[in-house]
């Protein structure tokens, strides 16, 4: 009998030994071992692009049970006080940090070295290191060559030619460089004339001013494309115009602006990479790794291109913030690591 109970008790304490690591294992997937500290900076948030990027990191952080801290430097001028923050990053003790650039030179030195004591994330905008620890997003080539792709079906080689003003956003910063690559590529056998680039930061007097001098000097101009700011305030200047005179206008990003320009006729295409979903990807991107879970080097969802035929079909919670959403800079959990320095938001 004695040895009966013996055996039983046994029994009972290898399968409890077996059992207790697997329930371990399966909750280790689900939140993470610690309360991870992520920090972001983004170049601003003065647009719904990066309005909606900031939305699906929110979110997403507050389902992984993270803490996340976002920075904005205020511009894509602000190389400068974008350094500032990733230091303030590293005095705050974040686990990791996610870095949308203003450049795409600008701080890849600097961010080498940072990335041997703090992982470090690309987000959105392309880098020209590649000695980070991984990185969220799209190929901004590809984002410019889909809309010249877009247009050179419709004028190929040997149709009536047609003019095209490209505004690509500041030169050097945003995806500006690689944008225009990716549409001189598009067009270059085609029957589409690139009358003109206009570069310029994605502020509204800055692109309105840009629009109405390609007006004045190309008014038989028949495109306008380019950033999504430029998209919506070109829509009340060409509202102005005789109807033969008119330009259609595209965009080789997604915005709020630009989606219901579509949806009234007033935009003819648009790009999304799907903004909302960059924004998830890029938090379990940060959060796999700190957990010690395979990633991938580099990931970014699908680009997708929006006219008027197929916009009532798009996912459009994958790309664009709630219209109710705000810009948040934090998000909090019960850690107990002192706050050192908080971020805060710099105007």
């Amino acid at each position: 009998m004695f040895k009966h109970i013996l055996v039983m008790l046994t029994l009972a304490i290898v399968s409890l030994a077996f059992n207790l690591p697997a329930v371990s294992r399966a909750n280790a997937t689900e939140s993470p071992t610690k309360p991870w500290r992520l920090c972001a900076v983004y170049p601003h948030l003065k647009d719904s692009y990066w309005l909606s990027v900031n939305f699906g990191m929110i979110e997403q952080a507050k389902q992984r049970a993270v803490e996340l801290k976002v920075l904005e430097a205020g511009g894509y001028s602000k190389s400068a006080e974008q350094w500032a923050q990733i230091e303030r990053c590293q005095h705050w003790q974040a686990d990791a940090i996610l870095v949308g650039s203003v450049y795409f030179d600008s701080l890849s030195e600097q961010l080498e070295l940072i990335n041997q004591r703090t992982p470090l994330f690309g987000l959105v905008n392309e880098l020209s290191t590649v000695k980070l620890t991984a990185s969220t997003g799209v190929s901004w080539y590809q984002m410019g060559f889909k809309l010249g792709e877009y247009l050179a079906l419709r004028h190929p080689q040997g149709s009536d030619r047609v003019k095209l003003a490209w505004f690509p956003g500041p030169k050097g910063g945003g995806g500006s460089p690689q944008s225009t690559a990716g549409l001189k590529s598009a067009i270059a056998n085609s029957a589409i004339d690139l009358v003109d680039i206009k570069y310029g930061f994605n502020e509204k007097i800055t692109q309105f001013s840009l629009i109405k001098s390609v007006l004045k000097q190309y008014p038989e101009i028949d495109y306008l494309a380019g950033n999504a700011v430029m998209a919506e305030m070109a829509i009340s200047e060409v509202a102005q115009l005789p109807q033969k005179d008119k330009p259609k206008i595209l965009s080789h990003y997604l915005s709020h602006g630009v989606y219901r320009g579509i949806r009234r006729g007033k935009i003819m295409m648009a790009n999304t990479d799907q903004m909302v979903q960059q924004g998830k990807m890029a938090i379990d991107q940060a959060v796999n790794f700190l957990q010690g879970q395979k990633i991938k080097q580099q990931q970014g969802p699908m680009i997708l291109s929006i006219d008027k035929f197929n916009v009532m079909t798009i996912d459009l919670e994958q790309s664009l913030s709630p219209s109710y959403f705000k810009p948040q800079y934090s998000t909090s959990t019960n850690s107990n690591r002192p706050q050192t320095d908080t971020p805060r938001h710099e105007p």
